[in-house]
């Protein structure tokens, strides 16, 4: 009985992953032999001992539950269906989670007060914006990093979608255990590959990742100061420029059009102020923002808070590439740091309309000349001035973020 109750429970998990057990067994054998006759010549040209190589493969297979993988007799990515069907949500709901991080970072500013204060003195990153990343990243170290790092970039260097960038990031990871002495064992990994508390791929920790309390390894999984001066390193590396803001939010005069959004149309902050530009707290903007320069980022177009942001916010931007994510990150070091202040101006209602449906906004708009980014039905700067350029020369007046009717007119 129990051999019939562990054989079916065998099938259920085989099946759920849509591989049948001969499959299965087939693609862990091609697995070893691309270790084998692929992988490994590439890893000796670099240096790579065998014996390391060995090691940090033992007993590795192929994970098929990682999404994103192309697996034989597919031909679309694991995880991918429905994707663009998904419920467009209005960007409000990213934020629901700062005011635990909020919690969170004052805890820990006094917690780690002369470690931040080091790092904050070695990198010129504010220790605020320091712990919301560490925060946004892996709740402060307290997120369960469950993978293998092997298992994950092994398995998506021989059949995720861009093989060619985890096939560099598993080579990296390598050069970790040949070059820094990281044990295999201990390298624990997101889903897609990301190591330790500040989340970095191999090769961004072999760039950034620092030993800040002396012990003579960058150990991102376990010591905080080794952590927070990795994720500082980081954002300085990119050019993060020391005694600049991030950004304000900023009240728009009615007639300034919100087509002016992006990095590409930046200007000083005091032409945005000549042209009307004001802080929402009614406070002037510090006078060592002036002369540099500043970009209009409205993430909810005319139906949310405007920001004036410095390229420091596009430095965040370069740790994840959202714009949300960003703007979470300088808002959450804030309010770490200077006070549980929320955004001011309120967030509109999405009505209900799905990602699909703006992706098919998205490629009208590009039939007409207009530059979206892509239809991926997610709304990016590119996206968002689009519509505003649309809706001027319709005679409207310009929201620069899709409604349901908008969805059903740009077709």
């Amino acid at each position: 009985m129990r051999r019939r109750l562990r054989a079916l429970f065998v099938s259920v998990v085989i099946a759920a992953s849509g591989v049948l057990p001969a499959a299965a067994q087939s693609i862990d054998k091609q697995f070893q032999q691309w270790l084998v006759s692929d992988l490994w010549p590439e890893a000796r040209a670099r240096g790579i001992d065998q014996r390391v190589f060995k090691k940090s493969f033992a007993g590795i297979k192929p994970n098929l539950k990682l999404p994103d993988l192309v697996l034989p007799g597919q031909k679309e990515p694991t995880g991918s269906s429905g994707q663009h069907q998904a419920e467009f949500r209005a960007p409000s709901a990213y934020f629901d989670s700062v005011r635990g991080i909020v919690a969170g970072g004052r805890s820990r500013a006094s917690q780690y007060a002369q470690a931040l204060a080091a790092v904050e003195q070695r990198f010129g990153v504010p220790r605020g914006i320091v712990l919301a990343v560490w925060g946004r990243e892996s709740g402060f170290g307290g997120a369960k990093i469950p993978h293998n790092a092997f298992e994950v970039l092994g398995t998506k260097a021989f059949l995720a979608t861009r093989k060619a960038m985890f096939r560099e990031e598993v080579l990296a990871a390598l050069e970790m255990v040949q070059k820094r002495g990281v044990s295999p064992d201990s390298m624990r990994s997101s889903w897609a590959g990301a190591l330790g508390q500040p989340q970095f791929m191999p090769s961004s920790y072999l760039k950034y990742a620092v030993d800040f309390d002396g012990d003579g390894r960058a150990d991102i999984w376990n010591s905080v100061p080794d952590t927070l001066a990795s994720i500082a390193n980081y954002l300085r590396s990119h050019g993060w420029v020391p005694r600049r803001d991030w950004g304000f939010e900023v009240r728009l005069p009615a007639q300034l059009s919100c087509a002016l959004e992006g990095p590409d149309q930046g200007r000083r902050v005091a032409d945005w102020a000549a042209m009307g530009v004001q802080r929402i707290s009614g406070k002037p903007f510090p006078q060592q923002e002036m002369s540099g320069e500043g970009f209009l980022m409205l993430p909810a177009g005319r139906n949310g808070p405007a920001f004036l942001v410095t390229p420091n916010f596009y430095r965040l931007k370069d740790y994840n590439e959202s714009d949300l994510y960003a703007l979470f990150i300088g808002h959450a070091g804030d309010r770490i740091m200077y006070g549980d202040v929320a955004f001011t101006a309120p967030w509109g209602k999405v009505e209900g309309f799905s990602r699909s449906e703006v992706a098919a906004m998205q490629r009208a708009l590009e039939r007409l000349g207009h530059d979206v980014g892509g239809s991926d039905g997610l709304v990016g700067f590119k996206t968002r001035r689009s519509i505003g350029l649309w809706q001027e020369k319709a005679g409207m007046v310009p929201t620069c973020y899709p409604d349901k009717g908008l969805v059903a007119k740009i077709r």
